[in-house]
This record gives C-alpha cells, sequence and structure tokens, in this order.
C-alpha cells in the first residue's frame, strides 16, 4: 500500500476530523480563557492583594557585573503561572460541568417511555394474578 493511499485513509477517517476540530476549538477556547485571567480576573485579584505583581517576585543568585546580566531566579512568574494553570483548569472544568449538565437533559428529554404491555401480556398478567390469590 503505498504511504499517500495510507495517509488518504487515515486523514478521510471520522477519529481524525473529530481530534482537529477539538484542537482547533480547544486553541480559540485557549484564547477566550487566557483573555478571561489576563483582562478579568487578575485585575481585581491585584487590587485585592495589594497591587502586588507576582512577575516581578525574584531572588538575585549572582549579582550584574560589568557586561554580564544577574542571574535571576524568577519564583514570581512561577506562581503567576501556577495561578493562571488554576484558573484556566477550574474554567474547563466549569465549562465541561455544564456540557454535561446539558448533555444529561438532553439524554433524559429523549429517554423513550417503556413499551406498553399488549392486550395479551395485559391478560396472562391477571391470570397470574387470579392464580396466586387462590
Amino acid at each position: 500500500m503505498s504511504l499517500v493511499k495510507e495517509f488518504k485513509e487515515f486523514a478521510m477517517k471520522g477519529n481524525a476530523f473529530d481530534m482537529a476540530i477539538g484542537i482547533i476549538i480547544g486553541a480559540a477556547f485557549g484564547k477566550i480563557v487566557s483573555s478571561l485571567v489576563n483582562d478579568v480576573i487578575m485585575p481585581p485579584l491585584g487590587v485585592l492583594i495589594g497591587g502586588v505583581d507576582f512577575t516581578s517576585l525574584s531572588v538575585t543568585l549572582i549579582e550584574a557585573v560589568e557586561g554580564k546580566e544577574a542571574v535571576l531566579l524568577k519564583y514570581g512568574a512561577f506562581l503567576q503561572t501556577i495561578v493562571d494553570f488554576l484558573i484556566v483548569a477550574f474554567a474547563i472544568f466549569a465549562a465541561v460541568k455544564v456540557m454535561n449538565t446539558l448533555r444529561r437533559k438532553e439524554e433524559v428529554a429523549e429517554a423513550p417511555a417503556p413499551p406498553t404491555p399488549s392486550n395479551e401480556e395485559v391478560l396472562l398478567s391477571e391470570i397470574r394474578d387470579l392464580l396466586k390469590r387462590a
């Protein structure tokens, strides 16, 4: 089988299309969540903690000398990344939870009612009940 034919079969499968769509939507959702974190959540959080910018927090390991920059341990940037991750993870969790709730409501609404018993089954159950009483 030629490489082109194998690639065509792979690309035409539904899984490849689903994966591509998921990646594209995920990237777009990532931009939305990043904007939510940077533009909506972090400004009030910064005000609450006294305007501290985590990214500027660091420890100097080696001082700057002629022509060489200082070596810094930038733990503030790391803390900011952790906060961003937690907010993004919570936003994704909330979105998935909403989607699952909506999906469950659809499943409940679409669940078919149990079939009603036929006349023969009704008569047989009545006969069974009469025999039990006797």
